[in-house]
């Protein structure tokens, strides 16, 4: 029963529409981008559409998922960190999250989870459906998938709206299956739509970039940085950052105070309306002893927020397991006093020599980040 209250409610929507220009990713606009001394950073391969999740397989092969609905394996075959081949190896409506377990390739849409064996040239198998009927998208449909030290498949299912009481209980929680599609289960809640996660490489502990909710005004809903354990609850739609109410949505059974008791805060928070995207601890060894066991974060960019904010990629600092402190790692694509952009970062993977590749998906873009080169 819903509790009463004493005292009127009112509640306001509140926000920017405001979308940076595109613009041309040139030579002379890239040259122009901010990193740390000793950086590189230029382009791996162009003229992919609209580029999203990127990974690299045990065997080396790199394979980039399209909103067109396709997978594309990229090949580097002079070793000239650029690619020279594209090859589209599945084509699959709303393909977007990519996996890699014993060998197999993973490939989640928006309701289904499907695996395959990967060729030596890394051309993929037949795909076989393992999970047919994860809810549907709604206003996130980009589904993440990635496998754990536990070796189970997680599954990060995004809610249908910005803020609202679900129909579906699967929606805005991270999912666990057996690799095989077995045994599904929700593992936490309350997150509106958590698409970068990973594991802490020292601690094994999952960690997850979450996107906040919109219309709250420029400076709120911080985008959250949450240790995502078992069984937690993060506060969606209710609460959010450090415990504060969205008092245009009520719980049904108790009071905003005891939601927010039972709701896990975040670890660290990051600008409102960045949008937080992939989420990647760095366990190669060609950047600094710095970077090792750090995680990066890229930020596609703001459209609801004056000035606009992310279009570029963070790193944060770990201690003892435990993230202590952020910082920019490559900015600048934010351009012409924050009224143009050229890339919208969204997929990060590390690559066999420790260099990075990112994904941008409104220029069709992959860069390739090194050091010392």
């Amino acid at each position: 029963m819903a509790q009463e209250h004493d005292s009127i409610i009112e509640a306001q929507m509140t926000g920017h529409v405001f979308k940076p220009k595109k613009v041309e990713a040139t030579g002379e606009r890239i040259a122009q981008l901010n990193l740390p001394q000793g950086f590189k950073i230029e382009k791996f391969a162009e003229n992919l559409g609209k580029p999203r999740i990127i990974e690299v397989s045990p065997q080396g092969h790199i394979y980039v998922t399209r909103r067109r609905g396709d997978v594309v394996l990229l090949k580097d075959t002079n070793n000239d960190g650029k690619s020279d081949q594209q090859q589209t190896v599945v084509t699959k409506d709303q393909a977007h999250g990519i996996a890699f377990h014993e060998d197999m390739f993973y490939l989640v849409t928006v309701n289904e989870v499907f695996r395959a064996p990967i060729n030596q040239d890394g051309t993929i198998g037949e795909l076989e459906q393992i999970v047919k009927d994860l809810p549907d998208g709604g206003q996130h449909p980009n589904r993440t998938i990635a496998f754990g030290p536990d070796s189970k498949l997680y599954i990060s299912v995004g809610s249908t709206c910005n803020a609202c009481d679900e129909t579906r209980e699967e929606n805005a929680t991270m999912v666990v299956t057996d690799p095989d599609g077995s045994n599904r289960r929700i593992m936490a809640r309350g997150l509106r739509n958590t698409i970068g996660f990973d594991w802490h490489p020292e601690t094994g502990q999952l960690f997850g970039m979450d996107h906040g909710i919109d219309w709250l005004g420029d400076e709120e809903q911080k985008e959250e940085l949450n240790r995502i354990s078992e069984g937690e609850d993060y506060g969606w739609p209710y609460i959010y950052s450090d415990g504060n109410y969205n008092e245009a949505d009520e719980p049904a059974d108790m009071t905003w105070a005891e939601y927010a008791e039972k709701s896990t805060e975040p670890e660290m928070l990051f600008t409102a309306h960045s949008a937080p995207m992939s989420f990647k601890f760095y366990e190669g060894d060609m950047f600094p002893a710095e970077y090792k066991n750090a995680a990066l974060v890229t930020f596609r960019g703001s459209w609801n927020r004056k000035p606009a904010a992310g279009y570029k990629i963070m790193k944060v600092d770990f201690e003892n397991g435990n993230p202590v402190n952020s910082e920019d790692f490559v900015t600048g694509f934010l351009t012409d006093d924050g009224t143009s952009q050229f890339a919208r970062l969204v997929g990060l993977t590390e690559m066999p020599d420790g260099s990075l590749l990112v994904t941008d998906d409104d220029n069709g873009i992959v860069y390739r980040i090194s050091y010392g080169e």
